[in-house]
């Protein structure tokens, strides 16, 4: 292993995930170590943009990595990401994405497991899309397999109001995973 990748593993933001071919779609984010329920996975990283910067960019035929914020900031993924962007979509996930303030008074979002993983394991997020009054479910399938498949990312109205709800209301307690 060059002096490189081994200085870019020891900084790795994401040391519990690595990306790889993924049997849902494209590339996914895989747990490299058996995880706890509650474990912090890492922070979704990127180039963040206001709405008026994304609806001035052009995004035709690019693959973006954009997570919406409850501030309606977005970040890019694809911008000074790291692996946490190859999260797959999932109707029951493993995974959350959690917002929360950091010191500096920044919203961030980070990952965290929901129920126990076993290393090589996939990790999922529920996308809770929501589109236009225009969109078509079809145009957004989803393919996770799952017995609770929705058949789409995404979320009705109703469905993303009770996930805020949920969301506001419950205490999570997220463990920080030290692997020996």
């Amino acid at each position: 292993m060059s002096r490189r990748s081994l200085k870019t593993l020891k900084r790795s933001s994401t040391p519990f995930v690595r990306v790889g071919a993924s049997g849902v779609h494209g590339l996914g984010a895989f747990a490299t170590c058996s995880l706890p329920t509650g474990a912090v996975l890492g922070l979704y990283e990127g180039r963040r943009y206001s709405p008026a910067e994304v609806a001035a960019l052009d995004w035709d035929n690019q693959l973006t990595y954009l997570f919406s914020l409850t501030n309606d900031e977005m970040i890019d993924g694809a911008k000074g990401g790291n692996a946490t962007r190859h999260f797959n979509h999932a109707c029951d996930p493993n995974c959350e994405a959690i917002e929360e303030y950091d010191e500096a008074g920044e919203l961030i979002v980070k990952f965290v497991t929901l129920v126990p993983i076993e290393p090589g394991e996939e990790l999922f997020i529920d996308y809770n899309l929501t589109a236009d009054d225009d969109a078509r479910a079809s145009d957004y399938p989803c393919h996770c397999g799952s017995d609770s498949c929705r058949g789409t990312m995404l979320v009705t109205e109703a469905e993303g109001r009770q996930h805020e709800t949920m969301e506001g209301s419950a205490e999570k307690e997220a463990k920080e995973v030290v692997v020996a």
